[in-house]
């Protein structure tokens, strides 16, 4: 698929998925194509032949309890949109795959094992002149049964706490600025906590940092050492989180499934939760 170096086969190429765009276009479900943006504005414009568009904000996660969808509206939307548990799914997205990855990290949660990231993203899609269409897909809906959930890749509240207890290591992905405090979000986008810092004892990675200029995962060497520059060998559980869980989803699928450091977790309520819990342990500052 896209290469054997890493600790899992979870990537693919932009010219694998262009050699099958037959299979992913076919109302057979053995093969989905899914492109998931924070809207889909984009995907309206021109998207991969045969891709499935989702909207992160209205259809995989909750905005009002701000949480991952429950498993039977999982199984609901990609059932109605010819996904099953058995499909090979290819996802794809804007900002080098932030909500794709994101995906990726809510269906494996799910026990869906047969899912991989499209590597690059939209943006190396489109920029390399691969095929698009405006036409969007209607496939027979069909039965999705997850599975799990499985907790070992997802981090709670409770667990950061005892995480910052036992020094456990805590990976910001967020910009040095929201890392420091001095800003809440990126520029443009929501302010969804009340304080500013970071979570204390954690270091500040950049979700970037995981990817090269045209959006494609670094090699298994360049990552390992990203990470033991500060500390993160894969020796001990190692927590990512960034403001509402997508950037550090990237992170996520970095250190467990190219790097296999399998206790790696997720903290998807991250600073959007302990930004505004009362009396939570705040930093501020830079990162060392």
């Amino acid at each position: 698929m896209a290469t054997n170096e890493y600790a899992n086969d979870v990537l693919v190429t932009a010219d694998w998925v262009e050699d099958r765009l037959d299979e992913f276009k076919s109302d057979d479900p053995g093969h989905r194509l899914v492109e998931v943006d924070v809207d889909t504005e984009a995907y309206d414009e021109e998207h991969a032949p045969g891709a499935v568009g989702f909207n992160w904000e209205t259809q995989l996660q909750d905005q009002t309890r701000r949480d991952i969808l429950e498993k039977e509206d999982l199984e609901e939307l990609f059932g109605s949109h010819g996904i099953s548990d058995d499909s090979t799914i290819v996802l794809y997205g804007d900002n080098s795959n932030w909500f794709a990855a994101y995906t990726y990290w809510q269906l494996k949660y799910y026990g869906h094992d047969e899912v991989y990231l499209l590597d690059g993203g939209r943006e190396y899609w489109l920029e390399n002149d691969y095929p698009t269409t405006e036409e969007e897909p209607d496939f027979s809906a069909v039965e999705y049964d997850a599975d799990g959930p499985r907790e070992n890749i997802r981090a709670y509240r409770d667990d950061v706490e005892k995480a910052i207890e036992r020094g456990v290591p805590l990976v910001d992905v967020r910009s040095p600025e929201e890392f420091s405090g001095e800003v809440l979000a990126p520029p443009g986008l929501q302010e969804t906590a009340q304080r500013g810092g970071h979570i204390p004892g954690a270091q500040n990675i950049s979700w970037a940092a995981v990817t090269d200029d045209e959006g494609k995962f670094k090699s298994r060497d360049e990552l390992e050492e990203l990470y033991a520059e500060k500390g993160i060998t894969g020796g001990e559980t190692t927590v990512a989180y960034c403001r509402i869980g997508e950037r550090s989803s990237v992170a996520w699928f970095a250190l467990h499934e190219l790097l296999g450091y399998e206790d790696a977790v997720n903290y998807d309520g991250s600073w959007t939760e302990w930004g505004n819990l009362v009396n939570a342990p705040v930093e501020t500052g830079d990162a060392n």
